[in-house]
């Protein structure tokens, strides 16, 4: 089992929110329960119904350490400012969705080793208590006492030193980053550090051939996740410095409640716009996405008015705010549009395609300055 700290959070689809923990909402996938069900399945041929029992008691309480791990990362980091958005429990582990990870390299060694020592004090807590009942029975075979808190111990520390291999997107990767960080520049202590996760990957893939194909599961993960860190700091370079101001679209189309749908059709046809932001009495009041569109001409015709299926959530932002801190809550909002404001007046919009425009413009220039 693997779990991981991203700042680009896994989609919400097909969860349910467990609660919430130290203010921050703990969510469960679909896919989790799967797990349970096979698990289950598992140790009932195995065993019957006390060993289908015991492994899903033990899968919880694994996960459940998996939820304290990432609570480590978020709380570190909301020392330093930084909030969590959420923790994802998925089978592969947890995700605690950070709004970023910090810019000081001290801080980020904080943050990304918060979690692995949330492992070794749950280890070292077991420890003591099954140093303190010796004679307390310890087969592998009781589903409710030594053995299984004899294997959570080892996972515990497993899952400590796992998460410090030095490649993203584990945390030892981070720390890595962040040492280098002392030396160099960031994006290159990002692309050093990257580079040398995907040799580790690579490595893994090879012992996983030679000896356990889980490793190359493992080696994919990692693969991936070097990748990816790799491409989010280029995209933060990028936009460092800029603000929304540069990439404000202030040449656009917009709805009234009361019109129908064929005009929003019209508008959509004469021009690139997808996306148009709903005004009444000179205030945004929703957004008529290309998806609501198309489910009003299916579900009530071309007749139909923009205000029964427009989006009543407007996210907004200011002008002068980065454009890196755009970017993230584009991903993270479940919309494709933001609405500008300037002095608290309509300024303009903004959605993902064109920030993606300007960030492959940026990155041509960059090439060319060299």
């Amino acid at each position: 089992m693997q779990r991981s700290t991203h700042r680009n959070a896994p989609s919400l689809g097909w969860s349910w929110r467990l609660g919430r923990l130290a203010g921050i909402d703990v969510y469960v996938h679909a896919t989790f329960f799967l797990l349970l069900l096979w698990l289950g399945l598992v140790y009932g041929q195995k065993g019957g119904m006390p060993a289908a029992i015991h492994g899903i008691v033990f899968i919880l309480l694994l996960f459940g350490c998996v939820v304290l791990h990432e609570l480590g990362h978020a709380l570190t980091a909301r020392r330093f400012g930084i909030r969590t958005r959420n923790i994802v429990l998925l089978p592969i582990g947890g995700v605690a969705s950070l709004e970023k990870m910090p810019d000081d390299p001290k801080e980020e060694i904080l943050v990304a080793l918060a979690g692995p020592s949330v492992n070794l004090l749950i280890a070292a807590l077991l420890w003591l208590l099954l140093a303190a009942q010796p004679l307390l029975p310890l087969s592998a075979e009781d589903p409710a006492r030594g053995g299984m808190l004899q294997n959570l111990l080892v996972l515990n520390l497993f899952l400590a030193l796992f998460n410090l291999l030095p490649a993203f997107p584990m945390d030892g990767g981070r720390v890595l980053r962040a040492l280098l960080a002392f030396r160099m520049e960031r994006m290159r202590a990002t692309r050093t550090a990257a580079l040398i996760g995907q040799l580790m990957a690579i490595w893994l893939g090879f012992m996983g051939l030679m000896y356990n194909p889980i490793l190359i599961f493992i080696a994919l993960f990692v693969w991936i996740g070097a990748a990816a860190e790799a491409g989010s700091e280029e995209v933060k370079s990028l936009l460092h410095g800029i603000t929304l101001r540069h990439a404000l679209i202030t040449h656009f189309q917009v709805l009234a409640p009361h019109d129908r749908l064929a005009h929003a059709v019209e508008l959509t046809l004469e021009g690139t716009q997808k996306e148009f932001p709903v005004v009444e009495n000179g205030e945004v009041v929703g957004v008529l996405a290309q998806e609501d569109l198309l489910r009003g001409l299916k579900e009530a015709g071309d007749q139909a008015t923009v205000r029964a299926f427009m989006q009543d959530r407007v996210e907004r932002a200011e002008i002068d705010e980065p454009l890196d801190q755009v970017l993230e809550r584009l991903r993270h909002c479940g919309c494709r549009l933001l609405v500008v404001t300037e002095g608290g007046r309509l300024a303009g919009i903004v959605n993902l395609d064109n920030l993606m425009e300007l960030i492959r413009i940026e990155a041509a220039l960059r090439q060319h300055q060299g």
